[in-house]
C-alpha cells in the first residue's frame, strides 16, 4: 500500500508549524478505503478478528526488543477489540507507578495532576484508547486523543476553540454500567478512562481493528501540549514497534477535523532500532486486579456473543446491540416513553446516521458510524444501539451525553448538584447565566452545557475567564476539567464499584462535548438521546433529526424542546449559547443544505 505520509514537509497555520494534508490521488484513496470499509462493515465473525495468544506474545516481544534497543524498561499492555486485557508485561526495572501531569506545573490536589498511578493502569488505558477510538474507517491513536481534548485545537495554537472531543477522557470508566465485568463481553472499562498520552495504537488485520497496544516507559502519564514539533516519545516508539505486522492501514489515519489533519504518530518505522522479537525472558507478565490474571490469553471474535456486540434486526436497519444487556424498554417517569417510541426513535437516528456524510471516516462519502443511547428523565437506560463499525468509545459516551441532556434540562438539576456537594458550580452558573439556572426547566443540549464547561468563555479566547462549570486556566487541565471530573473524583474514577457519581441520574458521569438533546412530550421532559462516534456536528444532527423524524412518524407524540425554552435563548456575558450545530449539505444521498433549520 502506498505511503501517504512519508514526507515530513511542514507549513504554517495560526503561527504554528503543522503537517499539511498529504497529496494523494483521490481515486486511489477512495478505492483503497472502500475495500477496507466493506471489510469492516460486512466482515463475518471469523478467526481473522481474533488475536491468538502467540500473536499477543509477538506484539509484546516486538515492544520489548525496541525498548531494550533503547535501554529503557517499559510496561506493555495488549487488549482485544471488545477491550479484554490479553497481556500486561513488565520489563525488569520498569517503574511500578507513573506520575500524571499536563506539563504545566499544576500542583497536586487539582484533579489527577501529580497523582501517582500504576504503570499497568497507564498501559491498559493507552491500549484501550487506540482500540476504542478506531474503526474500519478511521485509525486514531492516543496522540490523536491528545490533539482533540485540550483547550485549543490544535494544541499550542492561540484563540482557537477547544478540541472537538473535549472531555472524552473521562469516559469508559469501570464504574459505568455500560462497561461489562461479565466474562469476555465488552465494552470493558479502562482504569484511567481514555488516554491522551502518546504510546497507544490500534492493532489491525485486513482493514479491521482487532485490538490495541499501550506502552509506558518514560515515567509520566501526560499529553503533548504542542503540535508544532516532532517528538521522539519513547512510549510511542516502543508502541509503534509493537504494531509491526498489525499496523493501521495508512489511509485510515488521513482524517481531517475542521480542515486540520489529525496527528496519528510522530514516530515512524524508519526511526526504530530493531525488527526483532524478544523472547520475554527478562521480565514477567504481571496480574492486574480486575483486568488481567497474569496469564496471556487469546482474544475473542468481535461480533460473537462472547464479545458482547451482536447484530440486531430490531430497528429495521443494520444495527449492533450489547447482547441482551439493555433491551428496549419503556421509561419510568410521568408521561414515559413507550417501548415502541424508543424503538422508533433509535431507528430514525440510525437512518439519519446512515445517510449522513461522515466527518472522521475514509472514503469521504462514507456514512456516519455512531452509537445511540436513549434514557428517560431519571437517567434510566431505555435502549442502546450502534451502526456497524462504529468506534466503541461512543457506546459509553452516547449514554453520558443522553443523561447529561436529560439531567441538565430538569427543573431540579441545580438542587441535585447541590446535594451532591457541587454548590460551587451551581452558584457560579447562576451568577454567570441566570439566578434560576438549573431550576427553570431550560432545555440543555450537550453543546450548550459544553459552552459553559471550557477554561475560556467564549470558547478558545485566550485571557478570558473560565466558564462557570470549568476552572480558571491556571489550574485547569485535561486532568482537572471542572464539574465533569469533580462529580466523579479520584476514588470513583479508579473503582470498579457501580456508579461514577453520587447522582443516580448520572450513573456513568456527564459529557461536555456535543451530540445530545432532551426529549419532550409536548412541553414535558421525558428523556434524552445521545449520539457519539463521528464528528460533533454529525452527532448533533443525528440526535436532533432522529428525534424530530421519530416525532413525525409517531404523529407528534414526542418532540424536540420548544424553541422558546432551548438554551440558545440564553446569552450569558452577552454571548449566545449554542443548542445544536448541524453540518451544511450533510447527506450523501441529497443536496439538502440545512436539514435542521426551522425544526
Amino acid at each position: 500500500m502506498m505511503n501517504l505520509d512519508s514526507e515530513r514537509d511542514f507549513g504554517m497555520k495560526n503561527n504554528v508549524q503543522i503537517k499539511p494534508r498529504p497529496t494523494v490521488w483521490k481515486r486511489t484513496l477512495r478505492c483503497a478505503c472502500a475495500g477496507l470499509f466493506v471489510a469492516g462493515l460486512f466482515g463475518a465473525v471469523n478467526a481473522q478478528t481474533i488475536l491468538s495468544a502467540d500473536e499477543v506474545r509477538r506484539v509484546v516481544g516486538q515492544a520489548v526488543a525496541e525498548a531494550k534497543a533503547r535501554n529503557v524498561a517499559a510496561t506493555i499492555a495488549v487488549v482485544d477489540r471488545p477491550g479484554n486485557v490479553l497481556a500486561v508485561y513488565q520489563m525488569n526495572g520498569a517503574a511500578e507507578n507513573v506520575t500524571v501531569t499536563s506539563n504545566r506545573g499544576i500542583a497536586q490536589g487539582n484533579g489527577l495532576e501529580q497523582q501517582p498511578v500504576p504503570a499497568s493502569f497507564a498501559a491498559i488505558a493507552k491500549a484501550i484508547t487506540g482500540n476504542y477510538l478506531s474503526s474500519g474507517g478511521n485509525s486514531f491513536s492516543t496522540r490523536v486523543a491528545s490533539q482533540i481534548v485540550q483547550e485549543h485545537f490544535n494544541p499550542g495554537e492561540f484563540n482557537q476553540p477547544a478540541g472537538p472531543l473535549f472531555g472524552v477522557q473521562f469516559s469508559q470508566l469501570q464504574c459505568s454500567e455500560v462497561t461489562s465485568e461479565v466474562g469476555s463481553q465488552g465494552p470493558k472499562g479502562s482504569p484511567l478512562g481514555l488516554s491522551a498520552d502518546p504510546g497507544g495504537f490500534p492493532l489491525y488485520r485486513g482493514g479491521q481493528v482487532i485490538g490495541g497496544v499501550g506502552v509506558i516507559a518514560d515515567g509520566l502519564y501526560s499529553l503533548d501540549n504542542s503540535i508544532s514539533d516532532i517528538d521522539q516519545s519513547i512510549d510511542e516508539l516502543v508502541a509503534l514497534a509493537a504494531t509491526r505486522g498489525f499496523g493501521a492501514p495508512e489511509v485510515l489515519s488521513q482524517i481531517t477535523l475542521d480542515g486540520k489533519l489529525v496527528r496519528f504518530s510522530d514516530a515512524e518505522h524508519k526511526d526504530l532500532r530493531t525488527s526483532s522479537v524478544d523472547s520475554l525472558a527478562g521480565g514477567r507478565f504481571v496480574p492486574v486486579a480486575g483486568f488481567f490474571t497474569g496469564s496471556v490469553k487469546a482474544g475473542v471474535a468481535f461480533g460473537s456473543i462472547q464479545s458482547g456486540f451482536v447484530v440486531s434486526d430490531a430497528f429495521g436497519v443494520p444495527a449492533v446491540v450489547l447482547g441482551d444487556r439493555f433491551p428496549i424498554r419503556a421509561g419510568t417517569d410521568a408521561a414515559a416513553l413507550t417501548e415502541n417510541e424508543v424503538r422508533v426513535l433509535i431507528s430514525n437516528a440510525l437512518r439519519v446516521a446512515m445517510r449522513a456524510r461522515a466527518q472522521i471516516r475514509n472514503p469521504a462519502d462514507s456514512g456516519a458510524r455512531v452509537s445511540i443511547s436513549v434514557v428517560d428523565s431519571n437517567g434510566i437506560i431505555l435502549g442502546i444501539a450502534r451502526t456497524p463499525d462504529a468506534p466503541i468509545f461512543g457506546t459509553d459516551v452516547s449514554l453520558q451525553k443522553a443523561r447529561t441532556a436529560a439531567f441538565f434540562s430538569r427543573a431540579d438539576a441545580g438542587q441535585k448538584l447541590i446535594d451532591a456537594g457541587q454548590q460551587h458550580f451551581v452558584n457560579a452558573l447562576r451568577s454567570f447565566v441566570s439566578p434560576t439556572a438549573l431550576a427553570d426547566g431550560i432545555a440543555f443540549s450537550d453543546r450548550a452545557g459544553g459552552n459553559l464547561s471550557r477554561p475560556f468563555y467564549p470558547d478558545g479566547i485566550d485571557g478570558n475567564p473560565n466558564g462557570p462549570l470549568s476552572f480558571p486556566f491556571e489550574v485547569w487541565s485535561p486532568f482537572n476539567v471542572g464539574l465533569q471530573f469533580n462529580l466523579i473524583g479520584i476514588d470513583r474514577l479508579i473503582s470498579a464499584a457501580p456508579g461514577c457519581t453520587s447522582i443516580p441520574n448520572l450513573a456513568n458521569g456527564i459529557q461536555i462535548f456535543p451530540g445530545s438533546v432532551p426529549i419532550y412530550r409536548g412541553g414535558q421532559l421525558i428523556g434524552g438521546i445521545g449520539v457519539s462516534g463521528d464528528g460533533v456536528d454529525q452527532d448533533d444532527m443525528i440526535s436532533f433529526l432522529g428525534l424530530h423524524n421519530a416525532g413525525v412518524e409517531l404523529g407528534g407524540a414526542i418532540n424536540n424542546a420548544d424553541p422558546a425554552i432551548r438554551a440558545d435563548t440564553l446569552s450569558p456575558q452577552g454571548v449566545r449559547l449554542r443548542y445544536i450545530n448541524c453540518p451544511q449539505a450533510p447527506f450523501i444521498d441529497s443536496i439538502e443544505a440545512s436539514p435542521c433549520a426551522g425544526k
